[in-house]
């Protein structure tokens, strides 16, 4: 059985499903309190703002993404392994909270300075363990092609949010078979 989420990260939770369905400023302290039963005062014992609270959503993302990134990359024995690994972790990411996706899409112009840099740093790192690994499998790619080929991938990736069409496991498929596809035809056919 899991561990039933703590008070704070039920918030967050709350929180990141009326932020992705009404946007940062469309919702108050007092609509997030509602959601998880309790006042919107009461949730200044768990966060000092709705700022400090999307600070640390965004944040916590970006740790996410990184990390889980990153391990599944060291653990991969090739480099075509790594890549399916980083597109199969990065399109679970996606599927599995969607919410949290259009959060971080919509709102980081929304976030403290301070929170901004510190998201903003956490993505570039992410971004380059996608780009050295994009270049370990498609050694044709110099560091620009890859870099766009990252993002090109995490814009086919990212846009699950808004599909509704098939579901999760076919999405998952579709959206994996897609990314490598795009990234380079050598890996999909081995």
């Amino acid at each position: 059985m899991a561990d039933k989420p703590s008070r704070r990260d039920q918030i967050l939770n709350a929180a990141a499903e009326l932020f992705a369905r009404h946007g940062f400023h469309g919702v108050g302290i007092d609509d997030i309190g509602a959601a998880v039963g309790i006042s919107g005062p009461a949730l200044y014992r768990h966060f000092r703002s709705k700022d400090a609270m999307l600070g640390e959503m965004l944040t916590s993302i970006s740790e996410r993404l990184l990390d889980g990134g990153q391990s599944r990359v060291e653990a991969a024995s090739s480099a075509e392994e790594a890549l399916r690994e980083l597109i199969g972790w990065h399109v679970d990411f996606a599927l599995d909270d969607p919410a949290l996706i259009t959060v971080q899409m919509r709102n980081l112009a929304n976030l403290t300075d301070p929170d901004r840099r510190r998201v903003r740093a956490l993505q570039r790192r992410y971004v380059e363990v996608w780009v050295e690994t994009i270049r370990r499998t498609v050694p044709d790619f110099d560091e620009p092609t890859a870099r766009a080929a990252a993002h090109a991938v995490f814009g086919l990736i990212n846009s699950t949010p808004h599909s509704a069409h098939l579901d999760r496991d076919q999405m998952a498929a579709l959206l994996s078979r897609m990314a490598l596809a795009s990234l380079t035809p050598a890996v999909v056919t081995s």
